[in-house]
């Protein structure tokens, strides 16, 4: 039976561990859909200021919870993604859509071939908080209850999150479509921003 949906009124773009606030903006420059857009930012994560509320990655999910006071579609990108998944079980009422790109999702993704990467990323980013690096969570007991409509987009060369890892997802996600970009990597949301704008239009609008 395909879920009740209805129409977000607001697009919270969340980002991944980078932190990058513009990963998602040349996709929200060329969605046709009305809705507001919000740019999410981590704090103590990329350009975001850190601030002594965040200390886990419980208060991010807090923080994502605090600004959906309306019919909201998440549309997020890897860390992000669990973050989104996690706010969709918590306010199924007003969670209208998802669109999750590259993300672990709260899964064993080393289970599904992905590559560890964090511990080279924080040697690479050393001002960044921790405890991130050390966050593990498996929401598979949870997700099939997610009823929100899904799009997971994922690309065929990303090593950090292999398309294994959105197979996973759309088979327990029970309204979840999988959109596989080729030559798409763990960026593919900005790289491939012309491709994939019109599928998040259709999904956001229930084509």
């Amino acid at each position: 039976m395909a879920p009740m949906t209805f129409r977000p009124t607001q697009l919270l773009f969340l980002p991944g561990a980078s932190g990058d606030t513009g990963l998602w903006q040349p996709v929200a420059d060329l969605l046709q859909h009305p809705a507001a857009r919000v740019h999410v930012g981590w704090p103590g994560f990329g350009p975001t200021p850190a601030h002594p509320s965040c200390r886990g990655f419980g208060d991010l999910v807090a923080a994502v919870l605090g600004r959906i006071d309306r019919p909201t579609a998440l549309i997020a990108q890897s860390m992000g993604g669990a973050v989104a998944l996690r706010a969709a079980l918590a306010r199924p009422d007003l969670i209208t859509h998802l669109v999750l790109a590259a993300t672990s999702g709260g899964l064993d993704v080393a289970a599904l071939g992905a590559v560890d990467w964090r511990a080279g990323f924080l040697a690479a980013n050393p001002a960044l908080p921790t405890w991130f690096a050390t966050h593990r969570e498996d929401l598979s007991a949870q997700i099939p209850s997610i009823t929100a409509p899904a799009l997971l987009l994922w690309g065929d060369t990303d090593p950090i999150s292999p398309v294994a890892v959105g197979q996973r997802l759309a088979a327990l996600l029970p309204h979840a479509r999988l959109q596989v970009v080729a030559g798409g990597g763990h960026d593919l949301a900005r790289v491939f921003a012309a491709q994939v704008a019109p599928w998040i239009d259709a999904h956001l609008s229930g084509v």
